[in-house]
């Protein structure tokens, strides 16, 4: 008598959606309409999930933002290590992570804000794992500014009496102070001249 062998079944039906695009999708929800704000049907309608899939994937609702939360810290960091490239000149580096900052704070770009100022306002205080990320990204954002300032220091560029980890804290208070001020949509002119007095301010 011959045994056959038993075929295996799978657990479970495979995700037939893309994660990471609807991490993208529910980002954009929470970014315009701030997490409290923001229902499950808008999350459902965004990432065109259905309730249980929701859930299965990503747990819950807050789970989810925290995805979305740390996606756009990750995209901040890879653009910040695009400008602030230790390969390139310093100066040009800062000029570059100023720049990035006058386009988001400049008319339309301005008005949508910033998801991480934005959490910051209605979350801290109130969210340990809000208050992690946020911490964690201001502490990493300032690491880099602080260290092409200290490679503009080294090449005679800085002006004197400029200590790099303090103007690395100047800096990033002030690139966030200014995504504050861009939901008034400044001109592209106006946020360019604030950043360039500024910048004057460290640089020979």
């Amino acid at each position: 008598m011959s045994h056959q062998t038993p075929v295996q079944l799978p657990r479970g039906r495979p995700r037939s959606f893309d994660t990471e695009a609807a991490v993208e999708r529910a980002m954009g929800v929470f970014w315009s309409r701030g997490y409290h704000a923001t229902a499950l049907p808008d999350l459902l309608r965004a990432t065109k999930l259905s309730r249980g899939s929701l859930y299965a994937a990503f747990g819950d609702k807050h789970s989810l933002f925290l995805r979305a939360l740390d996606r756009y810290v990750a995209n901040a960091l890879t653009r910040m290590d695009t400008e602030l490239d230790p390969r390139r000149e310093p100066v040009d580096g800062l000029q570059a992570y100023l720049a990035g900052y006058v386009d988001r704070t400049s008319g339309a770009n301005g008005r949508r804000g910033c998801l991480l100022v934005a959490t910051a306002m209605e979350l801290a205080g109130h969210d340990a794992e809000v208050d992690r990320r946020i911490g964690s990204f201001f502490k990493a954002m300032e690491a880099r500014v602080a260290g092409a300032l200290s490679r503009a220091k080294a090449a005679g560029k800085l002006a004197d009496g400029v200590e790099p980890s303090s103007a690395a804290r100047i800096l990033v208070c002030f690139v966030e102070g200014l995504r504050v001020v861009g939901k008034t949509a400044p001109t592209r002119i106006t946020s360019q001249a604030t950043v360039d007095a500024l910048l004057d301010r460290f640089i020979r």
